[in-house]
This record gives C-alpha cells, sequence and structure tokens, in this order.
C-alpha cells in the first residue's frame, strides 16, 4: 500500500492508472474522467476570453462513406448524426485515398505534388517525412497565440527528430508514429522481426501508460486531461487522429452488443470499434462544454480517406475503396459542428476539400497567409457558414508518376498530351478525369456473408476494354461513377488532360526511399523512433566538403 501522502499527491487519473480507484468507483466511464478543481485565481472566465475561436480537429482512420448513421448505415452513430445534424454536413467532401497524403496536405494545405509526397504512404523503415521546408497548421496557429496540441496517429515521418510533431509546430504530442499498430499493446510489426513499441509522449517512448488500455479511450483520456489543464479563454487548437477505425479490427466486448446479428466478423468488429469512437467523440464534446470551451468552439469531423471492405468498410453506393481514386476512396464523411455558425442544421453541396482547412482556419484564428507558402487550399469558411458558393472550382486528386501500371498507357492513348500510363486524377466543376490505373473498381454493396472475401462477394463490376487508360464522368450528374463518358465527349477529355498537364509543371520531385536497415526498433531500445542522428549528418556533410575540396585541388 502507498503511504496515503503520496496517494494525496496522484491525480484522479494516476491512481486509476496505477490500479488504487476503479472507473465504477467515481460512477464515471473509461472515457469520463472527472475535472480538476479549479486553484486559487484559475476560476474559469477569469480572463476575458478570445475572440478567437478554439479549434478541434478530429480525424477518423478508415471510415466509409456509408459508416456513418446519416448516410443510412445499420451501425449506430447517435453523437456523430446529431453533431453532424446540429452543424453543416459536408456532401460534397474530398480527401485523398490513403493516410499519409490526407494528413500531408491538412497540415499543409498544399497538394501533394507539391510536397514530393505524391505516391503511396510513407513506411515506417523509409528515411522519408513531410518535408522541413513546408510550413504547417499549428505553426501558423502558434505565430497568433495558440496553444497547439495533438492527440492520436502522425504518420507523417520520424526518421530524424526534427520530423516529430514536437518539432512542426505542436506543444505537446501524445500518440503513434506509424499508420497501425495494435490498439491495446501500441506494438506494430513492419515484417518478421521488424517489431517495436509505438506509443510517445512528446519525444519520448511512452512505456508508462503501456497498461492496456484500448487507444480510442486512451486518447479521450489525453484530450480531457488538456482541456482540464487549459485556460479556456486562451485559444486553443486540438488535432485529435483517433487511430480508429483503422485495422486491426479489435474493440473491448462491451461493443460488441449490438452488434452479434452481423455474421461478417470483420463488419461485426469493424462496427463496435466504430460504436466506441462516437462514444468517444461524445466525451470530447462533453468536457468542451464541461471546461468552458464549447461555446467559442468549431468542431471539424472528417475521415481520412474512404473504407476498406476487406476490413469491414463500406463506402456504398459509391464505386472503389480506399487506396483509389474512385469516389468510394476519396469522398469522405465530414461535417462542422460549431455555435459560431450562421448557417446551422444544414448541408452543404459546395466543392470542399482537405486542402481548404489550412487557410480556413488561419483566417478564422485571425491568422496572415504569407504569399511564398503557395498554398493549394481556399478558405471556404463563409462556403460552409453561410451557404455561398465554394471558391473552389477543381480538385487535383493527384498524379503519381511512379504508379504506372496502365500497361496500355501511353501519350497517344493521352492525343499527345498525356501519358495515360500514369495513374493520375482531377475533378473540374461536374467533370472527373482518371488516367492509369485508379484502382479497386467495384462497387461493393452492404454484405452480411460470413467467412467471404470481396473477390467471393457478389460484388457489381462494369466491363471495358483490358487496355483502357482514361475515363471520364459527370460526377454532379453520376456520382457513382457508372456512365463513362470519355468516348463521348473528347473535348472535355482534352481540356482536363492539358490541366493535368498545367498542374504537373509545377510539381515537385517524388520522395519514396529504399529502406533503411537502421530504422529496426532493435536497435532503437525496442522502440520506433528516429534513427538518423545528428552525428552521421554532420560526417555526411563533411565528406561532402571534402569531396568538394579534393574536385578544387585537382581542377588547380
Amino acid at each position: 500500500m502507498l503511504a496515503v501522502g503520496v496517494l494525496a499527491g496522484l491525480s484522479v487519473l494516476s491512481l486509476l492508472t496505477y490500479g488504487y480507484l476503479s472507473w465504477d468507483s467515481l460512477g464515471l466511464g473509461p472515457g469520463e474522467t472527472e475535472a480538476p478543481r479549479a486553484g486559487p485565481g484559475e476560476e474559469q472566465g477569469a480572463d476575458a476570453p478570445s475572440s478567437q475561436p478554439h479549434i478541434i480537429f478530429i480525424l477518423a482512420d478508415d471510415q466509409g462513406f456509408r459508416d456513418v448513421g446519416y448516410h443510412g448505415s445499420e451501425i449506430r452513430t447517435p453523437t456523430l448524426d446529431k453533431l453532424a445534424a446540429e452543424g453543416v454536413k459536408l456532401e460534397n467532401y474530398y480527401v485523398q485515398p490513403m493516410c499519409t497524403p490526407s494528413r500531408s496536405q491538412f497540415i499543409t494545405g498544399k497538394y501533394q505534388i507539391h510536397t514530393g509526397l505524391q505516391h503511396s504512404i510513407i513506411r515506417p523503415t523509409q528515411p522519408n517525412c513531410l518535408p522541413l521546408d513546408n510550413v504547417t497548421l499549428p505553426q501558423k496557429l502558434k505565430e497568433v497565440g495558440y496553444s497547439t496540441h495533438m492527440v492520436g496517429k502522425w504518420h507523417l515521418g520520424f526518421y530524424r527528430r526534427e520530423c516529430m510533431p514536437t518539432q512542426r509546430g505542436f506543444d505537446t504530442f501524445f500518440g503513434s508514429l506509424l499508420g497501425s499498430g495494435d490498439y491495446y499493446t501500441h506494438f506494430k510489426c513492419d515484417s518478421p522481426g521488424i517489431c517495436g513499441y509505438d506509443l510517445y509522449e512528446n519525444d519520448n517512448a511512452a512505456w508508462d501508460h503501456d497498461n492496456g488500455i484500448y487507444s480510442t479511450q486512451m486518447y479521450t483520456q489525453k484530450v480531457q486531461q488538456i482541456l482540464a489543464s487549459h485556460n479556456p479563454t486562451k485559444p486553443i487548437f486540438l488535432y485529435i487522429a483517433y487511430q480508429a477505425v483503422h485495422s486491426p479490427l479489435q474493440a473491448p466486448g462491451k461493443y460488441f452488443e449490438h452488434y452479434r446479428s452481423i455474421n461478417n466478423i470483420n463488419r461485426r468488429r469493424y462496427a463496435a470499434m466504430l460504436a466506441c469512437l462516437d462514444e468517444a467523440i461524445n466525451n470530447v464534446t462533453l468536457a468542451l462544454k464541461k471546461y468552458g470551451y464549447y461555446e467559442n468552439s468549431i468542431i471539424i469531423y472528417s475521415s481520412d480517406n474512404g473504407g476498406q471492405p476487406m476490413a469491414g468498410g463500406s463506402n456504398w453506393p459509391l464505386r472503389g475503396s480506399k487506396g483509389t481514386y474512385w469516389e468510394g476512396g476519396i469522398r469522405a464523411v465530414g461535417f462542422v459542428h460549431s455555435p459560431l455558425l450562421k448557417n446551422k442544421g444544414s448541408v452543404c453541396k459546395e466543392l470542399v476539400h482537405i486542402t481548404d482547412w489550412f487557410p480556413t482556419l488561419i483566417t478564422l484564428a485571425e491568422g496572415q497567409i504569407d504569399e511564398d507558402i503557395q498554398l493549394d487550399g481556399y478558405d471556404i469558411w463563409e462556403t460552409i457558414s453561410e451557404g455561398r458558393r465554394s471558391p473552389r472550382v477543381d480538385i487535383l486528386h493527384n498524379i503519381d508518376p511512379i504508379y504506372t501500371k496502365a500497361k496500355n498507357g501511353s501519350w497517344a492513348a493521352g492525343y499527345g498530351i498525356w501519358n495515360t500510363a500514369i495513374q493520375s486524377a482531377i475533378r473540374v466543376n461536374h467533370w472527373k478525369l482518371l488516367t492509369g490505373n485508379p484502382g479497386y473498381s467495384d462497387w461493393v454493396p452492404p454484405q452480411a456473408f460470413s467467412n467471404m472475401g470481396p473477390n467471393r462477394w457478389h460484388n457489381e463490376r462494369v466491363s471495358w476494354s483490358a487496355g483502357k487508360t482514361v475515363w471520364l464522368f459527370n460526377i454532379t450528374a453520376d456520382p457513382y461513377e457508372r456512365v463513362d463518358l470519355s468516348a463521348r465527349y473528347p473535348d472535355v477529355v482534352k481540356q482536363l488532360l492539358r490541366r493535368l498537364s498545367q498542374f504537373n509543371k509545377t510539381a515537385v520531385p517524388v520522395r519514396y526511399p529504399p529502406k533503411d536497415p537502421r530504422s529496426n526498433p532493435k536497435l532503437n531500445g525496442g522502440v520506433w523512433g528516429p534513427w538518423f542522428k545528428e552525428d552521421e549528418k554532420k560526417k555526411k556533410s563533411d565528406k561532402i566538403k571534402g569531396v568538394n575540396k579534393q574536385k578544387k585541388n585537382k581542377k588547380k
């Protein structure tokens, strides 16, 4: 037994963590911690409130377009449904088809072609990260007095310490660096024998939190702690990037209660994970109200990409899935909830993209956007809050010059304007053009079959020539991409191919380095973390200087 004096010095959460108190004894759930008492002079409202809004950005992972109650899902999401119904639903909202691209575009306001992250994701063993010369959203918010905090999944690289969240503008960070991992143990294996721990508190491994708490609940507890300790009269930016509902499919047992009738085991697990996430967001909302933030807050909810049917997700009735440039991979669940909205309880069908949050939030925070940043996003607050037209008329979904798996793609197929072997996708007004191999293209209806993979599901398919490398759709008239119009409107195809070519002229080189064996957690104390040390950079620099000096001497 600890001495009473020692126990008195521990917070409620610490006592719970070490097992000296239980949630039941406090009458609270695992996501509902008690507020700490305000000390002398710390009463809420003691300072004049800021005109700058509190910004809460919640990013779900791999949530399918259909996987929210208000899109007709059988999975119950009462919190999301209520927040969206009282706010503004974004029903023409686009993200990227995978984790790293969406996160990079949110935090920089730039397309992938302008950060070098055009291809795939950042792998755990790659010496790669969001380029350090990119100004980030939290850095700009700090300039105008915001306290900036991140909780959850980073997935923007960590091979150098300068790549870590706390070096990219966040005052604090609690979460994981990789793209996925065990929800309870926080371990991740990239390949056999390449395994490590992946939970961080700021710049250090959070071994103290290795207590088996499910990550969705653990992250919510951390959010509540941050809100409880911060002064609500001072502006705060809170980026909550939940791990859920990304695989591995894990959830506490109680969340399966309503979904035992779902025969597909992956879908059942996914439903339980989403139910837990919905409850977590409810607890975050309650904390915002409890600690005095809510009335001056803007809550933004977004998925990072489409759902993965093989892992329980559903994008029906959209075509395709996560990892593809069909609508099912890039059209996302999204809404804004805020007492500050003028047009509450509405639906926004204007074009909105994840890059738009950067300029929108900087403007709301009363910040300035430097011209040399050259953003691809637009300020869309009046579009959302007041129902005005969107300033955005196009979206470059991506140009990936490395992904050229379309064997029959050619310059000829692209009218001499574009090599259609290249995977690319662009939206201009109603039109959407895809080239190359856009990825898995089936429509996957809601399934209830057990022990059946997508290759055996009753998917809907459309047949086309094996050599096809160009598609054109009118997304407004045909949001499910069922009628290819490329042969009927060649002039429109040519116009969009020219637009792709124009974008491509502004692209920076792709950053996708090979694996680095030094990344192995075994060489880093069993932890996934920075492995590229300062002394190594100095040695490389000295070596380059030495080579250059030798060359100069030879010339003499």
